[in-house]
């Protein structure tokens, strides 16, 4: 079998300089050094990287990045440090925890008919922004489009506080971790990625999902060792206090809903957060909305069928239709008036069933 290696080169103007800063301050091994009598040229290896320090090398001397779980205690405490060849060091945390940022409240109205720009992302998928604000930071949402057939995904997993992939249009199979073979959610059903669930999407035809993420900025990270689906059924574990859902629509049974003259099914999210979130599917019944003020922190929603006209207390009434979506902040007195029969919202809360209340 060949054996392939990679190394970084940097420059350096006096190699002795460098080799005790690299060996002792940052802890690396050396691995060779060239020629005897007058070295010139030193190869180091650490923390999963190949250094080749070289007197006249042309590059510029570039910043190494250390991630460590003991950042205060790996160079005294020093966080950043420079070389005496003038690489900067930057040390910082291995694992940094999934922090949300305070919520920048905002009445959003985003409406297909308003022609955003879909882009290219991941794994080739194409996504439409549905709150370019993204609530500073709290939260991010997006509709996606997946190109028919097989997906080149990876097996990944998601550095986030929370996460939704809503079915409205088409099918799409994914493997998750520990929830046996292939999953297929359809039209009106949902998967909630609990934090760190490692999954792969495989296959899909004509399908639209709506994902909402927290925070906004969140890390996606390749697993390259484990191999889906993985031989243990684990219906009820949890990460980070959340279960797995695979919600089916068609099963669903519709309630009354937090506002009135509407009912919804709910997806158990709510349950299997612990609270985190809701995720609701909503539609009119016979009776006329009132005009209604939510008491919680986000308050999304997405428009799937039909049609409604949104009134907002000191806003232009928007008339909505499939594919527009809408976040109304806590204390803003709403109204969601004449909604045709065939109207279906999916309504997503952090933390989830925000108290309501009448006017």
């Amino acid at each position: 079998m060949t054996e392939v290696r990679a190394e970084i080169r940097l420059p350096t103007k006096e190699l002795r300089d460098d080799l005790p800063f690299y060996t002792k301050v940052l802890k690396m091994r050396l691995d060779m050094i060239f020629p005897a009598d007058n070295p010139e040229v030193a190869v180091l290896s650490g923390h999963g990287l190949r250094l080749r320090i070289a007197k006249g090398a042309t590059e510029a001397p570039g910043t190494i990045r250390i991630l460590t779980d003991d950042p205060d205690g790996f160079a005294d405490g020093k966080l950043e440090l420079l070389a005496p060849n003038g690489t900067r060091v930057e040390i910082d945390a291995l694992n940094h925890p999934v922090v949300t940022p305070a919520t920048e409240h905002a009445f959003v109205v985003r409406r297909l008919a308003d022609q955003a720009p879909w882009v290219i992302g991941r794994a080739g998928m194409e996504y439409r922004d549905l709150v370019p604000s993204r609530l500073g930071g709290a939260m991010i949402a997006s509709h996606i489009r997946v190109p028919d057939g097989p997906v080149p995904d990876m097996v990944h997993f998601h550095k986030v506080g929370f996460q939704l992939i809503f079915c409205v249009a088409g099918w799409v199979d994914v493997l998750y971790e520990d929830q046996g073979g292939v999953r297929r959610i359809h039209a009106g059903d949902c998967f909630i990625q609990p934090p760190g669930i490692r999954h792969k999407v495989l296959e899909s035809e004509g399908v639209q999902v709506v994902e909402i993420g927290v925070p906004a900025d969140h890390v996606t990270e390749i697993d390259h060792e484990m191999e889906l689906p993985t031989p243990d059924l684990r219906p009820d574990r949890e990460w980070d206090g959340q279960k797995f859902v695979h919600d089916i629509g068609k099963d669903g049974v519709f309630q009354p809903f937090r506002v009135p003259g509407f009912e919804a099914r709910d997806t158990s999210i709510h349950a299997n957060t612990k609270g985190v979130a809701s995720v609701m599917v909503a539609r009119p019944t016979a009776a006329p909305a009132p005009w209604t003020v939510h008491d919680g922190d986000i308050l999304f929603t997405f428009v799937m069928s039909g049609g409604m006209t949104l009134e907002g207390e000191g806003k232009e009434p928007y008339r909505l239709e499939p594919g527009d979506a809408f976040v109304i902040p806590p204390g803003m007195a709403t109204r969601y008036a004449d909604p045709t029969p065939d109207l279906q919202l999916l309504e997503v809360t952090l933390p989830g069933n925000p108290p309501t209340r009448v006017l």
